[in-house]
């Protein structure tokens, strides 16, 4: 089979394209023939070896995927010909890949392959986030950075379906739009966010804010939030961590919250399948639904790799693996 292989840690531009054989599973694992992946930022770490979760060289890149069961156990609850989407800690850009059967999920019906790919991180991550570490209520007003990105268009879309108002970071005009067209209440650029922040909320400032990216922005993040409000910490696009002076967690009662989503470690106390329960209605129905910013052949894979790390990439960038112009081969 075909896979994106990471020889180097020389960053996305030097994986290379190998022909490996299929892998095979193990007990509590399954089998799926890729149809479409997702390109996330851990992709990115993976190119580097930079990524927490480390995998010796030469490995198989991607994280995210959807597919067809090809293989399982019998009491996994899949059967082959099963459509699923679902998540491994890597290998998931390739023609076959083997994750555990409980990061697995059931693809909807009404859900196509390249929309399911696009879904998994963002998707459970957001939920996760809002729900489970950030308690968020309706009625609350939330501030996203990296809103027009796959994470925000789903931190966006289930903070409105959760009855927040949002105001949405971006750095474009064009990523403003896409903010606008799924539902954000206010667009702000990056660049004194702070003053506008105060502005929309007559001075009282935000109950939480959301920070994929991290940087120069945190400071003036924990300077946004009004008195018990929460800053929840989800990574570092921005290329540096930063530091707090904890006095001012004391004098505000504000919290910083960190975000690690456990379903890409290889042990996980959180159930996958109880988020998908609870998010499932919602995709089906298509009140969440992911941005697809662009859709590229798998041998693009480098490319798209390298759009997110410059962050040249709006909304969710899918990889058509399956058809991509060469039969599956061990």
């Amino acid at each position: 089979m075909h896979a994106l292989r990471n020889t180097t840690h020389g960053g996305p531009r030097l994986l290379q394209m190998q022909q490996i054989p299929i892998p095979s599973r193990g007990p509590g694992e399954v089998l799926v023939e890729v149809h479409a992946a997702g390109v996330a930022y851990p992709d990115v770490l993976q190119s580097r070896g930079e990524y927490q979760l480390k995998v010796p060289l030469p490995f198989t890149v991607g994280c995210e995927f959807s597919g067809i069961i090809a293989d399982a156990d019998p009491d996994s609850g899949f059967v082959a010909g099963d459509r699923v989407l679902g998540v491994a800690g890597s290998g998931a850009f390739a023609e076959y890949v083997v994750t555990p059967a409980d990061r697995v999920l059931p693809l909807p019906d009404s859900v196509d392959f390249i929309q399911g790919a696009a879904m998994p991180i963002n998707v459970l991550s957001a939920e996760f986030a809002l729900g489970e570490r950030g308690n968020l209520r309706a009625g609350e007003t939330v501030l996203i950075h990296g809103a027009a990105g796959g994470l925000g268009v789903a931190l966006t879309q289930q903070a409105k379906l959760l009855g927040a108002s949002v105001i949405a970071v971006v750095s474009t005009p064009e990523k403003a739009e896409l903010s606008r067209s799924i539902g954000a209440d206010d667009v702000i650029s990056p660049f004194d966010f702070l003053t506008e922040v105060r502005r929309i909320t007559d001075g009282r400032g935000v109950d939480m804010v959301l920070d994929p990216v991290g940087g120069e922005r945190f400071t003036d993040s924990l300077r946004a939030l009004t008195t018990r409000g929460r800053l929840l910490v989800l990574g570092f696009t921005g290329g540096s961590i930063p530091t707090v002076r904890v006095n001012r967690l004391l004098l505000t009662n504000t919290t910083i919250v960190g975000v690690a989503w456990e379903g890409l470690m290889p042990s996980t106390s959180v159930s996958l399948q109880d988020q998908w329960a609870r998010l499932a209605p919602d995709v089906a129905r298509g009140a969440l639904a992911p941005v697809i910013g662009e859709v590229v052949p798998f041998t693009q894979a480098p490319e798209a790799i390298a759009a997110l790390d410059e962050r040249r990439a709006l909304g969710k960038t899918v990889l058509r693996v399956s058809g991509d112009g060469w039969a599956a081969t061990s």
